[in-house]
């Protein structure tokens, strides 16, 4: 466990950001104000925590503000406004120790890839066996078949030819 504890951006500190910031074409500020409607202020690590709620309640936006707070590594896209940097400002941790430089973040989009790709190449291993297979059993049952050392020289007759 490296983390204690994570603490987001207050309402006011979201509702002062809300002047400060030019909004002339655009019509959110994600990730502000995502995390305070929910009230979510702070989350204190335990060896297994869980997140959970419905669609749009803001977990994946908390573990991609996590992620980005700690600089963590990460596979695949996520949901970045130009508003992050500012929001991240107003975050803090707590961790326990250093926090390991290979850390990362893993999410369920890395996850589908990693299938998708082992799919993929599972098809192709299953392709190139189907094609051994297939050279294979046109070669058990061609017209010239090496039924001894012997045969040997025919074999390279052909092949040469």
């Amino acid at each position: 466990m490296y983390l204690e504890s994570f603490q987001f951006t207050l309402r006011e500190q979201e509702e002062n950001v809300r002047w400060e910031i030019e909004r002339r074409c655009y019509d959110t500020m994600y990730p502000f104000f995502i995390l305070s409607k929910h009230q979510l202020r702070e989350i204190n690590f335990e060896p297994i925590t869980i997140f959970y709620g419905g669609n749009g309640s803001g977990k994946s936006t908390a573990l991609n503000i996590i992620a980005e707070k700690l600089g963590l590594e990460r596979g695949t896209f996520f949901n970045r406004s130009n508003f992050y940097e500012n929001y991240l400002r107003f975050c803090d941790y707590k961790s326990i120790g250093e926090i390991p430089k290979e850390s990362r973040i893993i999410t369920s989009d890395d996850v589908f890839d990693f299938m998708i790709n082992l799919r993929c190449l599972n098809q192709q291993i299953d392709y190139k066996r189907d094609e051994l297979f297939e050279e294979y059993v046109q070669d058990k049952y061609a017209f010239f078949q090496m039924k001894s050392i012997n045969d040997y020289e025919e074999l390279k007759k052909r092949q040469l030819a």
